[in-house]
């Protein structure tokens, strides 16, 4: 079998296998994003091509905030709806260099629609969860209004010593969110991609699993995805041409560091680089 039979015909014993956690270290993040590197040179037109479309997605919330701010949660949901279809092509292609195959921009585009009723529930939960986080926000707003000291400059309110408390409660709430998010889908997408079998809800438990299992190295992992995220955003966000589709590579690696199956020895190549 050639390794595009291969890649697009999963083994059915590979579907049935039960999914499990491995051990992890704090220094598997920092071998994923290496590894996730070395597809972005491996594939500079599949990366470069996705790099321009989160870019551009990125110009278009700033110009919303500042221009037409009641439109950006709008945007954020259309994000939310279609950025994890965008996403699975990154992990596709990084999935086709693991097997030897070469990585098309047409194929990882459409790679999702395999997937694309699981693809959908788990758009829907991270809507849900968007959506709480607005309504939550919107809450901390309403609790602090009355004391927050007024600016006619938004960041300088924020920073203002005087609103502290507001910013602590505020900041504790979109972290929780941002947490949760994070812990659904650090394995969730490659996951459903490299299963098929597997549904949005077995690959979110399977992603919160493994969080709490390795809640720090898991943690490591989240902060240094928040961490190249910021520095790439400035100071126009060019650095996103790079940082998201290494980023996006970098989780087909830590799902196949995170996830694997109880029966080693029945592994093919496709799913184990440890």
């Amino acid at each position: 079998m050639t390794p595009e039979e291969a890649q697009r015909q999963p083994l059915a014993r590979d579907r049935r296998q039960p999914v499990s956690v491995c051990t992890l270290t704090w220094r598997d993040p920092l071998l994923w994003l290496r590894a996730g590197w070395a597809d972005v040179v491996r594939c500079p037109a599949v990366s470069l091509s996705y790099g321009l479309m989160f870019t551009l997605v990125a110009w278009a919330f700033r110009l919303s905030a500042v221009r037409s701010p009641e439109y950006t949660l709008m945007l954020a949901s259309t994000v939310l709806l279609m950025g994890p279809a965008l996403a699975m092509g990154l992990i596709q292609a990084s999935r086709s260099c693991s097997i030897g195959a070469e990585a098309k921009l047409r194929p990882c585009l459409v790679c999702w629609w395999q997937a694309k009723g699981s693809m959908a529930l788990f758009a829907g939960l991270l809507l849900v969860i968007e959506l709480l986080w607005a309504r939550t926000s919107l809450l901390v707003f309403a609790l602090f209004s009355d004391n927050l000291v007024p600016n006619t400059n938004v960041l300088s309110m924020l920073l203002d010593g005087a609103n502290r408390a507001f910013m602590l409660a505020y900041g504790c709430a979109s972290a929780g969110f941002a947490l949760l998010a994070f812990g659904m889908s650090a394995v969730s997408l490659p996951l459903m991609l490299d299963r098929p079998a597997a549904d949005a809800i077995t690959a979110a438990i399977t992603s919160l699993r493994a969080c709490l299992e390795h809640p720090a190295v898991m943690l490591w992992w989240a902060m240094l995805v928040a961490v190249i995220t910021l520095l790439a955003m400035l100071p126009l966000g060019f650095g996103l041409l790079v940082a998201w589709p290494l980023i996006g590579h970098s989780s087909w690696h830590a799902y196949r560091g995170i996830v694997c199956p109880q029966n080693l020895s029945s592994l093919t190549p496709l799913q184990t680089d440890r």
